[in-house]
């Protein structure tokens, strides 16, 4: 008899756990409290702009294995597209100096003694000052680590840092920016190709995954929601019931838990735990504007209020990273404001400003700084039967795509890797 499990949560971790349960032969039940899954990676149509548009813009990279497995596993990898070389663009807004960063395609940094290659203003001995980051110890922030100043670190350093970090990089965890940077920049060019959902995170990450544990007898219950786990009082530690709003699960020997949750929730569910305490923002502003001929399709931004520009079909949109200082500020207001920007960088007219939105994630990952990083909890709980999984969990990485499929992978192949529970 298989294993029965329930996967609480139907965003990237919960989808994740439940397409590794049932590729490897579990019954899966899903269940999640919205009316649609995906979480904070999900698409929506939005009548401002008249196109579908993503809740964030979110970018991959080519060495983010589980992301790759994880998209052809439901069918979806051609929907991950980018640049046939790892390349990145980017502008200094306040000189109007534009350059191109070029990563050899070996792991050897070839790239760091090419002059046209490497970030302008900088020497190859500039880049020795990532190695301390390599070596960073538990507790200490980037500042603690390494230098962080100059040009290397204004015009590629930081913008780089920021996005995975989602805090000011000096601040933030010199060891989840380690982990980034051994499987990104010190891994070559070959892990980091920029990759982003030419159709949207729906039909890249969420929309296949639906289908395929439809197809494989998944039950997917939306708008299911979690009031209350039972636990054991006696004898061996498990969960042993799920209280959901309309019914009430008893877990039978056998049966087990994924919770793939928010941190909150989890913290109100699951008793003793630890989770993250402090989040950060994240705002999109998406533009109803067709992308200019020879326009990257990604652009860093440097002396900007964004750092990163994405040129989309029919739409430029950008994302800020640690934006909890624009979050009082009046939309329009913010709007033109990076407008300007936008249309600096694309050589588009200022005035009229276009079609916009702007999105708003107030907690759109924990904040990654030394002592969050502590209060983030192993997938495995004292109870037998229950996993955690998510990017807040202890994934060894910062809140990124990355994470939070790592982690419902995880959690699904600890469970199906233990003994079945038979008392």
């Amino acid at each position: 008899m298989s294993k029965l499990v329930h996967v609480i949560g139907a965003g990237l971790a919960g989808l994740a756990a439940a397409v590794q349960l049932q590729r490897r032969g579990a019954q899966v039940v899903l269940h999640e409290a919205a009316n649609q899954a995906g979480g904070r990676c999900r698409s929506y149509y939005d009548r401002a702009l008249g196109a579908t548009i993503d809740n964030g813009n979110h970018l991959v990279l080519s060495g983010n294995h589980a992301t790759l497995n994880y998209v052809r596993a439901i069918g979806a990898a051609d929907q991950l597209v980018g640049p046939a070389q790892p390349e990145f663009a980017f502008m200094n807004l306040a000189t109007q100096a534009r350059w191109t960063v070029r990563l050899s395609p070996g792991r050897l940094p070839g790239w760091i003694f090419d002059p046209g290659a490497r970030v302008p203003g900088t020497r190859a001995a500039d880049y020795l000052s990532l190695a301390p980051l390599l070596l960073a110890r538990p507790g200490r922030t980037m500042a603690q680590t390494m230098r962080c100043n100059g040009v290397l670190w204004d015009h590629l350093l930081r913008p780089l840092f920021l996005a995975v970090l989602n805090v000011e990089p000096r601040d933030g965890t010199a060891q989840l920016a380690a982990a980034v940077l051994r499987e990104t920049l010190a891994a070559g060019g070959a892990a980091c190709r920029p990759l982003v959902a030419r159709n949207g995170l729906g039909s890249a990450f969420i929309d296949p995954a639906l289908r395929l544990l439809q197809h494989g007898g998944t039950s997917i219950r939306l708008g299911s929601r979690l009031k209350h786990i039972e636990f054991s009082e006696s004898g061996p530690q498990r969960a042993e019931a799920l209280n959901f709003a309309e019914q009430r699960i008893v877990l039978e020997p056998g049966q087990a838990v994924v919770l793939a949750v928010p941190p909150n929730i989890a913290h109100m569910l699951v008793p003793g735990i630890q989770t993250p305490q402090r989040f950060s923002s994240i705002v999109n502003l998406h533009f109803a504007v067709e992308p200019p001929p020879g326009l990257a399709p990604l652009t860093g931004l440097v002396n900007a209020t964004a750092e990163w520009l994405f040129a989309f079909d029919g739409r430029l949109s950008v994302t800020i990273s640690g934006a909890d200082r624009l979050l009082e500020t009046a939309r329009e207001d913010l709007a033109r404001l990076v407008w300007a920007e936008v249309a600096q960088v694309a050589g588009l007219a200022l005035e009229p400003l276009p079609a916009w939105q702007v999105v708003i994630e107030k907690r759109a990952t924990f904040a990654a700084l030394p002592q969050e990083e502590m209060r983030r909890p192993a997938a495995r709980t004292r109870w037998s039967n229950l996993m955690l999984a998510g990017d807040w969990t202890a994934t060894g990485l910062p809140a990124t795509i990355e994470g939070a499929i790592r982690s419902g992978q995880k959690a699904a192949d600890l469970l199906l890797n233990e003994p079945m529970d038979s008392r």
